[in-house]
């Protein structure tokens, strides 16, 4: 049974999906059936799409890091203040 990546055309979101024989997949968010089908990365792998999914999940970890560094530095100042 095949695992597809779909990205729902009405809200947009990018999902993965166990597609099972004579279902018709919808979207787990809105429950929309206006779907397409996504080239999944993790289905062509190379030493270029390692590097590339590592670059987006630092990328992600550092925007994480930020956040919470900016809301702790609010917490301090609006208890402080």
């Amino acid at each position: 049974m095949p695992i597809y990546e779909y990205e729902c055309r009405g809200c947009r979101k990018q999902f993965e999906l166990l597609v099972l024989p004579g279902t018709d997949p919808a979207c787990p968010a809105c429950q929309g059936a206006d779907l397409e089908k996504l080239l999944s990365i993790s289905s062509v792998s190379s030493d270029g799409t390692r590097q590339r999914n590592l670059g987006l999940a630092r990328q992600a970890a550092k925007k994480i890091q930020r956040d919470k560094a900016h809301a702790e530095h609010e917490a301090y100042h609006h208890h402080h203040h």
